[in-house]
């Protein structure tokens, strides 16, 4: 087996979850494999809103581009940044086992969310976590804050923001988990979707690097996205859409669980449904109808015309 070249975002973040395929790779297979830093457009305009920026795929086309032009042979990205549509040439043969699905609290003080002061500045670039802040808190200033995860607790730090909201994977992939001031149950705030899972990407037709990825694949976890990323395409939602979505065996049942929230915080809708495991994407696109029929369609149609 040939070394790999292995191509991710140069964040702090993007870079130990590279390593960690690396790492996997070596281990398992004994493949050899080096990291190739690429710079994509979320990364080159940290302060810009990602709706106004293209929303969808910002974080993972140059990846994409690279694997095309043959310059890398494998991506690395955070599963919750793949679009719900990807290119015919790719395919994603490893999906690792998820980490902890839920988001977090990070403040100034140590407060939780509920002890956060009346007004509190809390900062999150994602409009997912902005609407269900505002649904549980409508008196805080939930405010939009972009940039990798160390820059985004430095805000706290120098007083800038009261508190952050962001992924506890990504925390706990860093070392920083005794910076989490409240760990947020999905019943509170439904985590994205594929939030906490790592995907590795490669070329449909380089059939060496996609057997020795696929050996690393967890079926547990696959089965959970395919469930989620099912219903977010039911639901036309892309990475910038109020959705969260859980897939789970829970009790040995498959279970997915989801919601749609306005913008403001004033309306949220969230359904549940159970099936089997080979039925992923029939749950996905069940549990969207459940959501369109209990009124999640004017509630994303707001949206749609909010950020168009």
């Amino acid at each position: 087996m040939r070394a790999l070249r292995i191509g991710t975002r140069g964040s702090v973040l993007a870079r130990w979850q590279a390593e960690y395929v690396r790492k996997r790779l070596y281990s398992a297979a004994g493949v050899e494999a080096e990291i190739v830093i690429i710079k994509t457009s979320g990364d080159r305009l940290p302060q810009a809103q990602l709706s106004q920026i293209g929303g969808k795929g910002i974080f993972i086309k140059e990846l994409e581009d690279a694997l095309f032009e043959e310059t890398i042979d494998v991506a690395v990205h955070s599963v919750k940044d793949i679009p719900t549509t990807i290119p015919s040439r790719v395919s994603f043969p490893a999906i690792f086992r998820r980490e902890d699905v839920r988001d977090c609290i990070v403040s100034a003080n140590g407060a939780t969310l509920t002890h956060l002061r009346h007004g509190a500045r809390v900062g999150t670039g994602s409009l997912r976590r902005q609407a269900q802040l505002r649904h549980i808190r409508p008196d805080l200033d939930v405010r939009d804050l972009r940039g990798n995860v160390d820059t985004r607790l430095r805000k706290v730090e120098s007083g800038e923001y009261d508190a952050v909201m962001l992924a506890k994977a990504g925390l706990d992939r860093l070392g920083w988990s005794n910076r989490i001031s409240e760990t947020l149950s999905p019943d509170v705030c439904m985590p994205a979707v594929g939030q906490g899972a790592i995907a590795a990407e490669c070329r449909l037709s380089d059939s060496e690097a996609s057997e020795v990825l696929g050996t690393l694949d967890d079926a547990e976890t696959r089965t959970a996205i395919i469930a989620e990323r099912a219903l977010l395409s039911a639901l036309q939602g892309g990475c910038q859409v109020p959705i969260g979505a859980w897939a789970r065996t829970e009790r040995e049942e498959f279970v997915l669980e989801a919601c749609v929230c306005s913008i403001d915080g004033s309306q949220l809708v969230k359904q549940r449904a159970s099936a089997s495991p080979d039925q992923a994407v029939a749950l996905g696109e069940h549990v969207a109808r459940l959501l369109i029929e209990a009124g999640a369609q004017p509630i994303l149609e707001e949206v749609s015309r909010q950020r168009g």
